[in-house]
């Protein structure tokens, strides 16, 4: 199993609550959750790592940021 950085992280009450809610509506974890839409806005974003540690700046879809 790949070995995952544990972080603790503060966040304001009602963001949290709506992370929570969504997870639940996509029957994941809120960490599960959490981690999905860091991984979605990165790779929206261009600046998700492929799987050689390289990022894919500049390869995001068009009408997208990158």
């Amino acid at each position: 199993m790949t070995r995952r950085k544990q972080y603790p992280l503060r966040v304001d009450p009602e963001i949290w609550a709506a992370v929570e809610r969504w997870a639940e509506d996509d029957m994941r974890s809120a960490n599960a959750q959490v981690e999905w839409i860091l991984r979605d806005s990165l790779r929206r974003a261009g600046r998700l790592p492929d799987r050689g540690g390289e990022n894919n700046k500049g390869s995001a879809s068009p009408g997208e940021k990158g």
